[in-house]
């Protein structure tokens, strides 16, 4: 059972319409520092268990009537205080793993698209040019903040930087990219032509979108590890049970499978745009 107490003396009580009042199961006291003195009123007590924030009461038969035992550690913020987790605490830790998968297996989708966007398919896409860093000033420095990408036809590229000065290191940061653009710089601006992809250039590319696909699956894998973790580390607190862990790893491998067909979708997209002459 999951309870709330944060007193210096409390008590669990037997919920039952007799006896009437209620009969006291488990009570705790304060004996010494850091300590608690718990005494077993009940023989219908079977066992009982305690973590920092929670304790479990397990009902049935057994010889624990009028045992005293003495619990070290429970207090947590005070001396003599058992604080245990309410339904409450738990649902948001709860919420707060879902919210965290949710975000980061979006977060990896996000991140798939924006990888297969900076592949050319033989069409002009300012995105291709996503990748690309300068040389700006002894920095690192990413083309599209220091220069507006636009897209004049179908089959080229112009690259207009705000600091014309910059022009020489980006012609040689392209030059040097995979994307295998010969770029003309006028002195004012860089225009890039696009080639057609040969047959064995969009086979290498469409194999080079898979590695990236697969890629973003096992990242979408290893957030529901992480995630699976989380939720036995609340059942080995005693705050979940086996059958509630069960039940939530199994609605988180139908979330994962949901963004793992997006991966697909993704990638069946793309390698289409790749072998469209």
């Amino acid at each position: 059972m999951a309870i709330s107490v944060s007193s210096s003396s409390a008590a669990i009580y037997q919920i039952a319409l007799k006896p009437n009042p209620p009969r006291i199961l488990l009570s705790f006291k304060p004996k010494g520092p850091n300590c608690v003195k718990c005494n077993i009123t009940s023989g219908h007590v079977k066992s009982w268990t305690a973590a920092a924030n929670y304790v479990k009461l397990q009902m049935g038969y057994g010889t624990f009537a009028q045992r005293t035992m003495v619990v070290s550690h429970l207090a947590q913020k005070s001396v003599g205080t058992v604080k245990c987790a309410t339904i409450e605490d738990i649902e948001a830790e709860k919420s707060l793993i879902e919210k965290n998968v949710k975000e980061r297996m979006e977060k990896t989708i996000e991140n798939v698209r924006a990888n297969f966007s900076s592949i050319r398919t033989g069409r002009s896409n300012p995105a291709m040019l996503d990748k690309i860093e300068v040389e700006y000033y002894g920095t690192s420095t990413s083309l599209k903040s220091i220069a507006q990408i636009s897209t004049p036809d179908s089959s080229s590229l112009l690259v207009n930087p705000y600091d014309k000065s910059s022009l020489k290191a980006i012609e040689k940061a392209i030059v040097n990219s995979d994307l295998g653009m010969t770029p003309n710089n006028d002195g004012d601006v860089i225009r890039l032509s696009i080639p057609q992809l040969t047959a064995d250039r969009r086979k290498e590319l469409s194999k080079m979108v898979a590695k990236q696909a697969e890629e973003g699956k096992v990242a979408l894998r290893n957030i529901r590890r992480d995630a699976i973790k989380s939720y036995d580390k609340l059942e080995k607190e005693k705050k979940l049970s086996e059958d509630i862990v069960k039940d939530l790893s199994s609605d988180l491998q139908k979330v994962t499978d949901e963004y793992i067909k997006k991966v697909d979708s993704i990638f069946k997209q793309k390698e289409k745009e790749l072998m469209t002459v």
